[in-house]
C-alpha cells in the first residue's frame, strides 16, 4: 500500500506542481507570467497578473507538498481548491479532456481527495515527522473545504456577463 501511495503522490502532485509551473513561466511548456495572467482574463477572472500568480503559486506548492507528503491534508486542501477553480472554467466543455473538458482537474481534485483520506504512506515526510495519522475529521473537513474554498474563489474572482446590450472587450484591453 505505501507503494501505491508514494506512486500516487508523485504522480499527481508533480503534475499539479508542472501545471503551476507553466502558469508562471516559459519553463514546461508555459507562457511566462504575461501568458498565465492573459489566460485567467482571457476565461474571465479578475486581478489579472495577481491571480496567475496566486493560482500557480498555490499549485507549485501544493504539488510538491503533496509529492513529498508533507502536511498532507493541507496539500491537499490547497490541491483541490485550485483544481476545483479550473474544472469550474471547463465545465461548459463537458466531461472529456478531449473536448478541453474537466477529466483532468476531476482526476487530480480525486487524488487530492483520496491521499487526504488515505494519507500519504510511510514513505512520506508526514511520516519522518510523525505526525501521521491524520484524524478522520481533518481529512473530512479538507475534502469539502478545499473544493469549497475553489467555488467560492470562482464566485468572488470571475467577472459577470455584460449587461444584456454592453458590449465586453477583449482580453487585451482590460
Amino acid at each position: 500500500m505505501d507503494a501505491g501511495l508514494l506512486i500516487l503522490r508523485l504522480v499527481a502532485g508533480l503534475l499539479i506542481a508542472g501545471h503551476g509551473v507553466q502558469k508562471v513561466s516559459f519553463r514546461l511548456g508555459g507562457k511566462g507570467l504575461a501568458g498565465g495572467t492573459e489566460e485567467f482574463r482571457g476565461d474571465g477572472f479578475r486581478g489579472g497578473r495577481l491571480t496567475a500568480l496566486t493560482a500557480g503559486a498555490s499549485q507549485i506548492g501544493s504539488g510538491l507538498f503533496l509529492a513529498a507528503g508533507l502536511l498532507t491534508p493541507l496539500a491537499a486542501m490547497a490541491a483541490m481548491g485550485v483544481m476545483t477553480v479550473a474544472g469550474t472554467v471547463k465545465w461548459s466543455k463537458g466531461l472529456w479532456v478531449q473536448n478541453d473538458g474537466y477529466e483532468y482537474p476531476l482526476v487530480l481534485v480525486a487524488a487530492s481527495a483520496s491521499l487526504a483520506l488515505a494519507g500519504p504512506g510511510r514513505w512520506s515526510a508526514d511520516h519522518a515527522l510523525a505526525v501521521t495519522p491524520w484524524p478522520v475529521w481533518i481529512s473530512v473537513a479538507v475534502i469539502v473545504l478545499g473544493p469549497a474554498s475553489g467555488l467560492l474563489t470562482r464566485v468572488v474572482l470571475h467577472r459577470t456577463a455584460p449587461a444584456r446590450g454592453g458590449t465586453r472587450q477583449p482580453p487585451s484591453a482590460r
